[in-house]
């Protein structure tokens, strides 16, 4: 649900694994999908181009045994409400998506324990319709909210295997999803304030400082929202992204210099919000917020 990078890269691992795949596309990507099947154009596994079913409609799709649910957070709510259709009693919603609220947001949607949370640890975008750049990384976190060790995520689990996919089924994904935020959030503003590379952002000391502050004060919500953080979460953070190729860019930042909407609620301003309720100071994330939030809409809004 979804075909943009992160679903049209994973899609097509399982496409080319046997699975049975289904992409939800629309606009320009989906006709260049039916067209010319999906390219992906990988600087790590090489150029490739896989054919799969694809629809903008999921009414006459068979049901499905597991969702990728891979859209844009500002679209959660709508995309959740159309699945009914292809959903079978145990069908897992797994949300490969940013922000720590979506799996909430899909369950008051479409009944409690559908969904699954995930991380998707992956730098891959749409360079052009029917066409996913994937830069880098390519792993998979995900579990049950409950931390129980389902049936439906070990199958699942096992298809990802197979499919080439490093993957870990874990017992503690609320942490794993903080873990990203903590990220995610970050990155997305730096290079998106910026609109510089990350490399850059490393390279210039105020910018990488103001690196640490965001990872800081999400992990100090994170702590403060009850969520079990390791003790050098924070140091785990930056010595990752002392990793991550340094031409890339996050999403919010390719979102922004591109003119298109932003996820920006989820990602900053779901943090100042949460921080304002709990009494934890985001004066960083706050500003960040403050200054994108024009930008917010995209061009076209």
């Amino acid at each position: 649900m979804g075909s943009g990078g992160v679903g049209g890269y994973f899609g097509a691992k399982l496409q080319r694994a046997g699975e049975r795949v289904t992409l939800v596309a629309r606009g320009a990507h989906l006709e260049a999908l039916k067209r010319s099947g999906l390219a992906i154009r990988s600087a790590i596994e090489g150029d490739t181009v896989v054919r799969t079913a694809v629809v903008e409609r999921l009414e006459g799709v068979d049901r499905a045994d597991a969702v990728l649910f891979c859209v844009k957070s500002f679209d959660t709510d709508d995309a959740a409400a159309r699945l009914w259709s292809i959903l079978g009693p145990d069908t897992a919603v797994l949300s490969l998506q940013n922000g720590v609220d979506n799996e909430d947001r899909i369950d008051a949607t479409l009944g409690a324990g559908r969904a699954m949370g995930g991380v998707a640890q992956v730098f891959a975008t749409i360079e052009s319709p029917g066409v996913i750049r994937h830069q880098a990384a390519g792993r998979i976190i995900f579990g049950e909210l409950d931390g129980r060790v389902s049936e439906r995520g070990e199958r699942l689990r096992d298809a990802f295997a197979h499919a080439e996919i490093p993957v870990e089924l874990s017992k503690t994904i609320r942490r794993a999803l903080w873990e990203k935020y903590l990220l995610i959030c970050a990155v997305g503003g730096t290079t998106a304030v910026t609109r510089e590379t990350l490399g850059v952002i490393r390279d210039t000391p105020a910018t990488w400082r103001l690196f640490r502050t965001i990872v800081e004060e999400v992990a100090a919500l994170a702590r403060a929202a009850g969520v079990d953080l390791a003790n050098d979460a924070v140091e785990q953070i930056m010595k990752f992204a002392e990793t991550i190729p340094p031409g890339n860019r996050a999403s919010l930042a390719q979102d922004l210099l591109q003119g298109r909407r932003l996820e920006l609620e989820a990602l900053h301003g779901h943090a100042a919000r949460l921080g304002e309720r709990l009494g934890v100071p985001t004066p960083t994330i706050f500003a960040v917020y403050g200054a994108l939030a024009p930008h917010a809409a995209g061009r076209r809004g």
